[in-house]
């Protein structure tokens, strides 16, 4: 399909800078597939909109601190500045990572990581380029090793937030707590999975006193979340690999809540993506551990999710094709429409919107 089709035009005073207080304050836009009625509601109303033996499965994925600032050192007087997004821990001292400029580096530099503004508990954090690659990684072979490297990164590193924030205002020490879901548990993400952000112990609470159960998987989202779509046909795309597992325990009890006549409802086209990639052709959820790249594009069948959590996303992304996908491209435009309208706020510090593919 043309990636034009999936474009709209946002107001820039759409796009939250900020997230709500507390989080399940959020608003909340119900679309159904086809020409079912749009629900303006709120993320409290959440567990009223689901039916007691439906299951919710949230990405228990922890961001990791992945933005760093350094500048290179050892080759004559000039050190200037680098810039780099951890993307993928190789070993206990090592990562791949996105550098720029990258032009300025060369295999064998060194790139010491300030801690400007910082109390760190570590002397100067230095990394060799081990590599380069041809699309700006590098590999990064660090001084320090296991947790003493974790805790230097941890004191020195920013939460890589997505451009269209981190271009209008600085990152600060707030965004470490906003830009964390309360189901972080797994480290390994360089973006958040922003759907889980809306939820609080007190929303959690009422879900289950409802008698709708909470799972968890874990995918990792890569920094292909946040790069361009540049293909002028989805056919010309590829997405990035990520990593995710879903357990054995958790695969049978989604077959249970299917069989007891239960819906699934993915909490974020991160568990979406995931439990569409461990699914059967059948729909029956097994174990899986190991990398994705599905890439859901209208057309695609989905096997296994029902439902679906998400926040409002870019125009011609591959997130506004993969809900274009699950309720239809004319569903969703219209959803987005009314959203933009009623002044709904976009992006990851956004609102959310529940989505219904059928009914069981």
């Amino acid at each position: 399909m043309r990636t034009d089709l999936f474009d709209f035009a946002l107001p820039e005073d759409r796009i939250a800078l900020r997230p709500v207080s507390p989080r399940d304050a959020a608003r909340l836009l119900v679309v159904a597939s086809g020409d079912a009625a749009l629900q303006d509601r709120a993320m409290r109303d959440l567990p009223g909109l689901l039916r007691a033996g439906d299951a919710l499965v949230v990405n228990d994925t922890k961001v990791i601190p992945a933005n760093l600032t350094g500048r290179r050192i050892g080759r004559g007087d000039r050190e200037p500045a680098i810039a780099a997004t951890l993307i993928k821990r190789l070993d206990g001292s090592r990562w791949l990572a996105l550098a720029r400029p990258g032009k300025r580096l060369a295999v064998g530099d060194v790139v010491r990581f300030g801690s400007e503004g910082r109390v760190c508990l570590l002397d100067q954090l230095d990394a060799t380029i081990e590599a380069k690659g041809e699309g700006g990684e590098v590999t990064l072979a660090f001084a320090f090793h296991g947790a003493v490297l974790d805790q230097a990164l941890t004191e020195r590193g920013d939460m890589p937030l997505p451009p269209y924030i981190a271009g209008r205002r600085p990152v600060d020490e707030q965004d470490r707590t906003d830009y964390q879901t309360m189901f972080a548990r797994e480290e390994g993400s360089v973006a958040a999975p922003t759907a889980g952000l809306h939820f609080t112990d007190a929303l959690v609470q009422d879900l289950r006193t409802r008698g709708i159960a909470l799972h968890r998987l874990t995918l990792h989202v890569g920094p292909g979340t946040f790069l361009p779509f540049k293909a002028e046909d989805t056919s010309g795309h590829r997405m990035h690999p990520e990593w995710g597992v879903v357990s054995a325990e958790t695969a049978a009890s989604l077959n249970a809540t299917v069989r007891a006549g239960g819906r699934i409802v993915a909490v974020g086209s991160t568990a979406l993506r995931l439990l569409e990639s461990a699914a059967e052709e059948d729909g029956t959820l097994a174990m899986f551990s190991g990398e994705t790249a599905l890439f859901v594009t209208p057309g695609y069948r989905f096997r296994a999710v029902d439902g679906m959590l998400t926040n409002f996303h870019l125009p011609r992304s591959t997130l506004f094709m993969l809900v274009s996908a699950f309720c239809g491209l004319d569903t969703m435009q219209r959803a987005y429409a009314h959203a933009i309208e009623k002044g709904y706020r976009f992006y990851s510090y956004g609102d959310a919107c529940l989505l219904f593919r059928r009914v069981r």
